[in-house]
């Protein structure tokens, strides 16, 4: 069973191999296709497959375009596939193309919609084995938080509430990752250099240490490898409306 490491290592070959590209390509045909698919709600008629060609390439430019800090590769490419067919539409407007997947056959309104004729796309060998992935990760992170009293929910429970005060948690996260010795001594404590972080960041102690749980939790994040969950706790953002710091 592949996992999220694989994927990144096969990616990481293909930026350099074509070879190795075209082989990713034709492995995660099947993702491609479901990816347009899920994007257009349609099906190109016959003769007109741009979607897809369009969608293989956007699939080939997130090879070359991707890196770790990204977060997992599948969704970083699901992401590349819709905004290069977003912008196809929008430049070519050749919506007139496309037949409805829940039009009726033959225009009789209780007529065998084209939708259940259609094979199933989905690689759903490869949705399970994104999922057991990330169940791992999810329980191998979670053992390492425990060895420091951290859990999952401290993350969210100790996330900033407001932009300024993010924006200096990232900072110290952005300086503390660049300081392979430090970050090696947080995996090995589970504690946070203060002294040090104040000093590489300007970031006033007090905010380090009202955030100290959630700081540590994602610097451990970056220690071992989980592509996973670095994939979605780099999207966490300030709650609105909160007026907790």
């Amino acid at each position: 069973m592949r996992t999220e490491h694989d994927i990144v290592f096969q990616v990481q070959a293909a930026k350099t191999d074509p070879a190795a590209a075209d082989g990713l390509i034709r492995q995660y045909l099947g993702f491609i296709r479901s990816e347009t698919v899920k994007f257009l709600h349609t099906i190109p008629e016959n003769g007109h497959e741009d979607e897809l060609s369009i969608a293989m390439l956007a699939f080939y430019e997130a090879i070359l375009a991707y890196e770790k800090n990204r977060g997992a590769f599948l969704p970083y490419a699901a992401r590349a596939i819709r905004n290069r067919l977003i912008d196809y539409y929008r430049s070519e407007k050749r919506h007139g193309k496309v037949v409805s997947l829940h039009a009726p056959l033959g225009g009789e309104e209780n007529g065998e919609k084209l939708l259940n004729l259609i094979p199933d796309t989905v690689d759903h060998t490869e949705e399970f084995e994104i999922r057991a992935a990330s169940r791992r990760e999810i329980q191998e992170f979670s053992q390492k938080l425990a060895q420091f009293g951290l859990t999952l929910s401290d993350v969210a429970d100790n996330c900033p509430r407001q932009d300024r005060t993010f924006a200096a948690c990232r900072r110290v996260l952005d300086f503390a990752r660049g300081q392979p010795e430090l970050l090696q001594r947080v995996e090995n404590t589970g504690k946070l250099p203060m002294n040090e972080l104040v000093e590489g960041t300007g970031v006033e102690r007090k905010t380090l240490e009202r955030h100290r749980k959630y700081l540590a939790a994602i610097l451990l994040a970056f220690t071992n490898g989980y592509e996973i969950i670095r994939g979605h706790l780099a999207q966490v953002t300030p709650k609105r409306g909160d007026g907790q710091a």
